[in-house]
Formats: C-alpha cells, structure tokens, sequence
C-alpha cells in the first residue's frame, strides 16, 4: 500500500505548494497596487497539472513499456512544477500599474478555498491510513 506516497498524494502535495505560492504572490500583487508601474504576478498550476494527467480534450499519445529503461512516451506521472506568469502588457490604473484591487481579493478568497480543500484532502487521506494501521474507525 503506497498510499502517502503514490501519484495522487503527490499531486496534492504539489497543489498545497501551488497555493502557498500563489498567496504569497497575491499578496505581493495587492502590497504593491498602489506602486507605479508594477505588474501583477500569477502562478500557473493546475492547468499543467491538469494538462500532465490528461484533463485535456484528446487523450495524449503514450507507448508500451517492455522495460523501466525505456524512455516514457506520453503523459508522465511527474508532478508538474509550478510557473510564474508576469502580465507586462496591460495598464489598468493611471500610474502603470494593473493590478486591480477587487480582482486580487477574489482571486485571494478563492485561493483561500482551494488551499482548504486541499488540506481537507490530506487530513482525510491521514486519516484512513491512521484508520488502516489502527483498525478502527
């Protein structure tokens, strides 16, 4: 049983550390609305997670394995890192900044949830192993 340590952990452990990143970026984001001429920040996870295990519309080309030697065709079960995006181009207030103050505070709520569910995952996941080695419930 390799359940703390298989793909789907991982991925959730990559998606707590997306999040805390991507507080902290949004709240740099938000610190600095008023600076002139800053960009906002963004971290892009879960589309490349999403686009590593196939959530895409076709399903990705892979190949047959006849030994753990040969090269992986197709999608992996590699946690994707995470990618900071900058927003050089758009202009949203007078002083060249564009950061939008209600948008990062939606976009910090939302986070917020997502980190919480996140959390709810591993707590959940800990529990049914504490549940498996302790044999109750």
């Amino acid at each position: 049983m390799n359940l703390l340590n298989g793909a789907a952990f991982s991925r959730l452990h990559g998606a707590l550390k997306a999040a805390e990143t991507r507080q902290q970026v949004i709240s740099d984001n938000i610190a600095n609305a008023d600076t002139p001429n800053f960009k906002r920040s963004d971290i892009m996870f879960e589309d490349l997670l999403s686009a590593s295990i196939g959530g895409g519309e076709t399903k990705p080309l892979s190949g047959f394995r006849t030994n753990s030697r040969h090269f992986v065709i197709g999608p992996t079960n590699q946690i994707p890192g995470m990618q900071f995006v900058t927003d050089a181009d758009s202009i949203m207030n007078n002083n060249g900044s564009n950061v939008d103050i209600d948008r990062e505070m939606t976009l910090l709520a939302k986070n917020q949830l997502r980190y919480n569910l996140y959390t709810e995952q591993v707590n959940h996941d800990i529990k049914m192993m504490k549940t498996a080695i302790d044999g109750s419930a």
